[in-house]
Parts: structure tokens; C-alpha cells; sequence
């Protein structure tokens, strides 16, 4: 899980820096939420198994998967916020700008999408490094 989560943050910042953009972040991204999701199970299985674990586990087993989600809905409020920014309504709204303005705004969602998850899945990392005692 850390490390799915460690190189899709690398990943992603390296792509977000040369303004690009490309599917190998989103399936890193997409893995380490699924280890992550994965790893917060086993925790689970191991509370309900009669495990004594210490509380800072189920902190660090939970708090991953708050930090996936909220990251989501920032990614999903992306698009409104650059459109806002730019006093337009909807992405229909976008529609009667030239065609390189679309581009530039399209290219301005996605950058920014990418910016925050892959903070949050920097943020993965290094609370499962912590959890793991690395830290």
C-alpha cells in the first residue's frame, strides 16, 4: 500500500510539474486506493477476530481512507472551482470561447485534479509509513 501510494505520488507531482498528463498516475492512484481499502479491511477482520489492537491502528487504518475521499470530492469540485474562476456557469458555458481557451481551461481542471490526489496519495504513504513504524 505504501509503496502503490508512494510512486503515484512521485508520479503524479512529476506529471503536475510538466504540466502533462497521463494514465499511468490514475492506475497507480486507483491501486493504492484499492491496497489502501484492502489494508483498512484486514484491520477490520482482525478488531472482529478478537485482535487487541491499539487504538492509534484503527486511526491510521481509517484516516487513509478519509484522506481518499475527501481528496475526491476536491477533485470532483476542480472543474467548478477554474470555472468560477473564470465567471463561467457551467462547462457549456465554456462552449462559446475559442477553441484553444477550452483547451487551456481543460488542461487547467485536469492539472489541478491531479495536483490534489496526488498530495493525497503522498499523504497515504506517509500516514502507512507511520502505521508501519518507518516514521
Amino acid at each position: 500500500m505504501v509503496a502503490v501510494n508512494l510512486v503515484a505520488a512521485l508520479v503524479g507531482a512529476w506529471q503536475w510539474w510538466r504540466a502533462g498528463h497521463g494514465p499511468l498516475f490514475w492506475r497507480l492512484l486507483r491501486g493504492g486506493q484499492l491496497l489502501t481499502v484492502l489494508a483498512a479491511a484486514d484491520g477490520l477482520i482482525l478488531v472482529l477476530a478478537g485482535e487487541d489492537l491499539p487504538d492509534l491502528h484503527l486511526v491510521y487504518g481509517l484516516t487513509p481512507i478519509g484522506v481518499s475521499f475527501l481528496a475526491e470530492q476536491l477533485r470532483l469540485a476542480s472543474a467548478d472551482t477554474v470555472l468560477q474562476a473564470r465567471d463561467l456557469e457551467d462547462a457549456q458555458a465554456m462552449r462559446v470561447l475559442p477553441e484553444n481557451e477550452q483547451h487551456a481551461i481543460v488542461h487547467q481542471i485536469v492539472r489541478r485534479e491531479l495536483g490534489v490526489m496526488a498530495i493525497s496519495a503522498f499523504v497515504v504513504a506517509v500516514l502507512g509509513m507511520r502505521a508501519g513504524g518507518w516514521l
